[in-house]
């Protein structure tokens, strides 16, 4: 299989849905335009408001709304497969939701759903986070395969469980859409992505969230691509932007043919 350009994209959205929409198509587009036949985009790209609660008041049902209808359509303009960071799905719970990692063809056609599994808590000073008072936790692990290999899902405190990617056995890249925090991601975020990459010789790409929002919130940035052998492909510390790179099937089984740690795993 030749090599493919994927694109992560680094936003820093606002408390409005269709600011950020916007926002996400020029950026789109701008991957597009770039070569990019797969496009990622972070965590929550479609609102960071002033509260955690602002997230459960733009809730759409399952399969229709602006959020949803939107990915379809600019997967289906732009003739790219999105991965689409997450969207906000109304779950039996009026006052959570579902945060949702949905992947769409390049026909606007959806052919994934991942529901965050692992749901963040953090204490700091004055930083607290408790997602699970708006979020409902998902039960299962996911992958779906395309032409650009077996794509992994997952959403940024998942990066944290190794043992969520294991359930999945192998694949070819795995998706990070992620809103970090700056102090667990200075600490911590490219530690985690290359080891990821490296344990599972895959892929990587991991579009952030990176800047100061509304609610004054700053987000750590560094959006990441990384390859199967731990090396960093492209980075953005901060800003909104577009990161590009070349992913290659063949390039993982090389890494597996010449360490071949992914088949001498002896613990499930």
């Amino acid at each position: 299989m030749p090599s493919s350009r994927v694109a992560a994209l680094q936003m820093v959205s606002t408390p409005e849905v269709m600011a950020n929409l916007e926002s996400a198509d020029r950026l789109i587009a701008a991957a597009a335009a770039a070569g990019a036949r797969l496009v990622a985009l972070p965590e929550n790209f479609y609102l960071i408001g002033r509260h955690e609660a602002d997230k459960v008041r733009v809730r759409e049902p399952e399969g229709e709304g602006p959020i949803q209808s939107f990915l379809a359509a600019a997967a289906r303009r732009h003739r790219v497969w999105i991965v689409g960071g997450t969207a906000p799905i109304s779950c039996a719970d009026p006052g959570r939701i579902r945060s949702a990692c949905l992947v769409f063809d390049d026909t606007g056609r959806r052919v994934a759903r991942y529901d965050k599994m692992h749901l963040f808590r953090f204490e700091a000073g004055d930083e607290r986070y408790d997602e699970s008072r708006t979020l409902e936790a998902g039960e299962s692990a996911v992958a779906v395969q395309s032409p650009f290999g077996r794509l992994a899902l997952s959403v940024c405190y998942d990066v944290r469980f190794p043992e969520l990617y294991r359930e999945l056995g192998d694949f070819d890249a795995m998706f990070v859409p992620s809103a970090f925090t700056v102090p667990t991601g200075a600490a911590h975020w490219e530690t985690l992505l290359r080891a990821r990459a490296i344990e599972n010789q895959a892929y990587v790409i991991a579009p952030a969230q990176g800047g100061l929002h509304a609610s004054g919130r700053r987000t750590y940035g560094h959006s990441m691509i990384v390859d199967p052998w731990g090396q960093v492909l492209a980075v953005r510390p901060e800003g909104e932007g577009v990161l590009l790179a070349e992913i290659d099937t063949g390039r993982v089984q090389e890494v597996r043919a010449s360490l071949p740690a992914v088949a001498n795993r002896r613990l499930n």
